[in-house]
């Protein structure tokens, strides 16, 4: 797994803002309070567990990647070992629940469910995912669940810089970007054409009701906003939205199917513009296609929003939800509908995880704690605008 060398970062660039809202110049949020040297010292003896006997596993430094994602924590490494007296070599990545201590993003993470949705995509699809080495259940190894898969060779879009100003994507040409566009909306077509999504995926329904798909995601969306804030600060505009999604329910709604959940270009990695493996199912589910689509869309109308803001032009024309929503049609044979209220909802999602990623900032004394609430959201303004009926990204409510 490879992310695109450290450059210098334009002057222009440096007063861009990452997800988290953050100077593009300042260190981004912390991610954990594990101790590393610990860590290295517990996966090794971990290994040696798993290994055959006399396997002698030496491990090389950690790496921790920069540039994207604020959950579960990533440790990037090599590894040597002896197996029936041959040599094994091994470039791995561990993805290990976050510590307890560090105000995790989500409530509980599972990572048994998403090694067992990532066995299911390999099985089912040629939707590019890593090869999956190890699943460890057992918390006393390393404090939390963790599982091990061969790392990739490849770049991933980066939020800090933010991919639509500097970087590869940004120095690509047209017709590299737009192969980059149709073949990401071309992996959701393959994950949401994996039949009988509901039973098959059943694992990651641990609430399910009787309720459809999207009823059932938004009640799991309710659900996790009350945990966020269940400390009592609450956001009346991300109870707002919550009201409006109700008075804008969809007719119809579209079929279910595997929702890979946090479905952005910044989750996968390229070779060429074209992806060579879909990461991060932590948010994973089952819900209509247009879940997926509209947060595809709606993660690059943030950075577009965030960098306009700082007098910045990204990538306007790239990823609009009106292009993505037809290159899906083409490609799957459904017509995806009611995307203002999908867009929407996904801004809503979006807030709720800014809203909680907010309380590791207090803890880590990387923020103050701001006049109104709602500004903890990371996206206030452009959520407002959605539920008036006044998003370039929506239109009329």
């Amino acid at each position: 797994m490879t992310t695109e060398p450290t450059t210098h970062v334009p002057a222009a660039v440096r007063g861009a803002v990452s997800p988290q809202g953050v100077p593009g110049d300042v260190p981004r949020p912390k991610t954990s309070s594990r101790d590393h040297r610990q860590l290295h010292a517990d996966l090794t003896r971990w290994l040696t567990g798993v290994l055959p006997e006399g396997a002698g596993p030496q491990l090389g430094e950690l790496a921790i990647p920069s540039g994207n994602g604020m959950s579960s924590e990533t440790l990037l490494f090599e590894a040597s070992w002896t197996e029936d007296g041959v040599t094994q070599e091994a470039s791995l990545v561990a993805r290990v629940a976050p510590d307890p201590a560090a105000a995790p993003v989500f409530e509980a993470y599972y990572l048994d469910r998403q090694f067992r949705a990532i066995q299911e995509v390999a099985a089912l699809t040629d939707v590019p995912v890593p090869n999956l080495r190890w699943l460890e259940t057992d918390r006393s190894a390393l404090g939390e669940q963790f599982f091990v898969m061969d790392r990739v060779e490849g770049v991933v879009p980066t939020d800090l810089p933010p991919y639509a100003i500097a970087g590869w994507v940004a120095e690509g040409t047209p017709g590299q970007r737009q192969r980059l566009q149709d073949e990401s909306v071309q992996v959701l077509t393959k994950l949401h054409a994996i039949p009988d999504a509901s039973e098959r995926f059943a694992f990651l329904q641990p609430h399910r009701t009787e309720a459809s798909s999207l009823r059932q995601h938004v009640l799991d969306t309710r659900r996790y906003y009350d945990w966020t804030a269940s400390d009592g600060m609450r956001s009346p505009l991300i109870e707002r939205a919550f009201e409006w999604l109700e008075k804008h329910w969809p007719q119809h709604e579209g079929p279910t199917v595997l929702s890979w959940g946090d479905s952005r270009i910044g989750n996968m990695m390229y070779r060429e513009f074209s992806p060579v493996a879909v990461l991060d199912w932590e948010m994973a589910a089952v819900a209509p296609p247009e879940v997926d689509l509209a947060w595809m869309a709606f993660m690059h109308f943030f950075f577009e929003s965030m960098l306009g803001k700082h007098g910045l032009t990204g990538l306007p024309e790239m990823l609009r939800p009106t292009d993505i929503a037809g290159t899906y049609a083409t490609l799957s044979g459904y017509e995806p509908r009611d995307l203002p209220f999908y867009l929407t909802y996904n801004a809503l999602r979006y807030a709720i995880v800014m809203f909680r990623i907010g309380r590791r900032q207090l803890l880590f004394g990387e923020m103050e704690m701001p006049a109104e609430l709602d500004d903890m959201t990371g996206i206030r303004s452009e959520l407002e605008e959605m539920l008036a009926g006044k998003s370039p990204l929506t239109g009329p409510a």
